[in-house]
């Protein structure tokens, strides 16, 4: 019989990603739930799909009901957005680990294998030069510092469930995606500042001709990891050969990406130039510097360095990330300027 997945959060950059990389690729059938469909088009009319759309603080008994039924869980619903870490710390505290933790606690009572979204948050301002899953100390900022609740909810379900596979021999993979860009993670087409993550705000930037904004002058570095890599590592986790991916904790991310905010700001403006019709575009595109409390509020703390260490993934997975970043901003451009009438719903 395949193997049955539960995807909740379907719809979202990792979710439609996923769902169509298991549909194009496997056998498998998916189980999808979520508030829109509007990124699984692709994936819809595929025999193999089971898609309901519903909110996982509502649709319990669905939950239940496909916990049951399937062999794997994948919780994807969360919001990740630092802006709303700031502005509305209790919602991300209620979707992202009390809504999150309802299912944790589904999937240990019927001992399904839970595959779980960490964070490379979670390691908050550690120093290390490469951040270990086992070794690395999390670091957070003080409590009036909202932004830390985003990486205190995902690492105490991160705790939650390790300890419901010690006590409950609950098979479970915990993984920390690093900064994973490309087609799809946002609208580009939305021209409201901070509506998107960092990467695809700076796209949206040069589209509409508006300054590029450095947060507090964008020497922040990020590991950024394109999507497809990413998926091609839940797959092997999804798939477990040989129990390789069982009660393990992975970095997924591309050490080798590791630039600055500023950095990203001059490849991405780069990249434009190579499509005729964006070329002035870029010519006239500048990045301004905005301070921190300007741009996301005076509880907003930020992390300067964030690289991952992936050897645990390269050793029980045999996975290495291939894409670089130039390659992962020209084919997320490829993407969303030939699709100019791509809006979210």
């Amino acid at each position: 019989m395949p193997l049955r997945v539960l995807i909740l959060g379907a719809n979202g950059f990792i979710g439609s990603s996923l769902t169509r990389a298991i549909l194009e690729q496997k056998d498998w059938e998916v189980y999808g739930l979520d508030i829109g469909s509007h990124k699984l088009e692709d994936s819809l009319g595929n025999p193999r799909f089971k898609f309901v759309e519903g909110d996982i603080t509502i649709n319990r008994e669905y939950i239940e009901y496909h916990v049951k039924k399937c062999d794997v869980v994948i919780p994807l619903v969360a919001i990740a957005n630092p802006i709303q870490y700031v502005k509305d710390p209790l919602r991300v505290f209620e979707l992202d680990f009390e809504a999150n933790l309802a299912v944790v606690r589904q999937a240990a009572k019927y001992k399904k294998r839970i595959i779980f979204p960490s964070t490379s948050e979670v390691y908050g301002m550690c120093p290390d030069a490469k951040l270990d899953e086992a070794e690395s100390s999390l670091v957070y900022g003080p409590i009036e510092r909202q932004r830390w609740i985003y990486a205190c909810s995902k690492q105490l379900l991160d705790r939650v469930i390790y300890a419901y596979g010690v006590r409950d021999n609950v098979d479970y993979t915990l993984f920390r995606p690093f900064n994973w860009i490309g087609p799809k993670l946002d609208d580009v087409f939305e021209a409201k500042e901070g509506s998107s993550r960092l990467f695809t705000q700076f796209i949206s930037n040069v589209i509409f001709k508006k300054p590029l904004q450095l947060v507090d002058g964008g020497k922040q570095s990020r590991s950024f990891t394109f999507i497809d890599d990413g998926i091609d590592a839940l797959l092997r986790i999804i798939e477990n050969k040989n129990g390789c991916a069982s009660r393990q904790i992975f970095n997924l991310g591309n050490p080798r990406n590791n630039v600055s905010v500023a950095e990203l700001a001059k490849l991405i403006i780069a990249e434009f130039r190579n499509f005729p019709e964006y070329r002035e575009h870029a010519a006239k595109a500048k990045t301004v510097v905005v301070p921190s409390k300007q741009y996301f509020g005076k509880y907003y703390q930020d992390i300067q360095r964030r690289v991952p260490s992936i050897t645990n993934a390269k050793k029980q997975l045999g996975w290495n990330p291939k894409v670089n970043l130039k390659r992962a901003i020209r084919l997320t451009l490829d993407y969303h300027l030939a699709h100019k009438d791509y809006q979210l719903e």
